[in-house]
């Protein structure tokens, strides 16, 4: 059965008066669009950020386009837990609540490398990262009325597979490709996971998962031959940020927990109920990476 998209574009959203939002990696790409337009829409947006000048410089263009808006720059390094959790008590000594959080951040197919704490960098960023700092959060976003949280992941999450035997990739020849997918995996499975634990909490809060298709990002800046086609395939940024957009502040929203474009492969096309894999409705392994990541990064998610 073909697929129905909802012609609804980021510039549809409602207005954001009162709330207050946090979209990490808002510097640029889908994390800019999001911010700028909940921005636009009167909300009070952080932009959390790992690169300081970077994010100053993006406040500075969000003001020129919308001079009223309120934006504030935060530091926020997903590739250190330490810093993720600094990020967070900071945040909570001058608000009292938190609204919307965008799970945005993430890197693709660096180099190899690891993160401050010794994870590969994509999982120990895109996953462990964003679990860390939803956990630290999870007090702000309690405080809130209507508050939720949008986790990005990927039309990559396709061929993503979990190995809890080797989450790091150090057990075989490095796989960037294969890495990224599975972080991506592990964005959504934390997504639909996190939204299942609150549902059996009675908690008021929402947890989604969104991706924003093929989009013409520096995301990819990291492949020659990626760099070369986003500009000829890619969407706009704009429009890959609609699903995130939707996701965090339409009510008939809730009516699924994944979305994303639906077009060709989900590469582009109008926002509606983008696809989860079995993988990712994979409860049982839901479950275990949860547990894993509790016990791997010290941390008891209270909810």
């Amino acid at each position: 059965m073909k697929k129905i998209g909802i012609k609804w574009k980021a510039q549809d959203v409602a207005h954001q008066s009162g709330k207050i939002a946090v979209v990490t990696g808002s510097n640029t790409g889908i994390g800019f669009q999001v911010a700028l337009i909940l921005a636009d829409k009167g909300a009070h947006v952080v932009l959390a950020c790992r690169n300081l000048e970077k994010a100053e410089a993006a406040r500075e263009k969000m003001l020129k386009s919308s001079p009223h808006a309120q934006i504030f720059v935060e530091e926020l390094d997903l590739a250190d837990l330490s810093n993720v959790e600094a990020f967070a008590t900071r945040l909570k000594k001058s608000h009292q609540h938190v609204d919307i959080l965008i799970n945005n951040a993430g890197v693709m197919i660096p180099p190899q490398s690891t993160t401050k704490d010794g994870f590969e960098l994509q999982i120990g960023t895109n996953h462990f990262g964003h679990f860390a700092l939803t956990s630290h959060m999870m007090p702000l976003l309690s405080a809130a009325e209507k508050p939720r949280i949008v986790t990005l992941s990927s039309i990559a999450h396709w061929s993503g597979v979990i190995d809890l035997e080797d989450i790091n990739g150090e057990k075989k020849k490095y796989n960037k490709w294969g890495m990224y997918s599975q972080s991506k995996l592990a964005n959504l499975l934390f997504a639909l996971e996190l939204d299942r634990r609150l549902k059996a909490a009675g908690s008021h809060i929402e947890s989604f998962g969104s991706h924003p298709g093929y989009s013409n990002t520096d995301l990819q800046r990291y492949s020659l031959a990626w760099r070369i086609l986003n500009p000829l395939f890619g969407i706009q940024p704009i429009k890959g940020a609609a699903p995130t957009l939707y996701a965090a502040t339409e009510p008939d929203a809730i009516a699924h927990r994944y979305w994303g474009p639906i077009g060709l492969l989900e590469a582009r096309g109008w926002t509606g109920k983008a696809k989860i894999t079995s993988r990712a409705a994979d409860e049982e392994m839901a479950r275990k990476l949860w547990e894993y990541s509790e016990s791997l990064l010290g941390i008891h998610f209270q909810i």
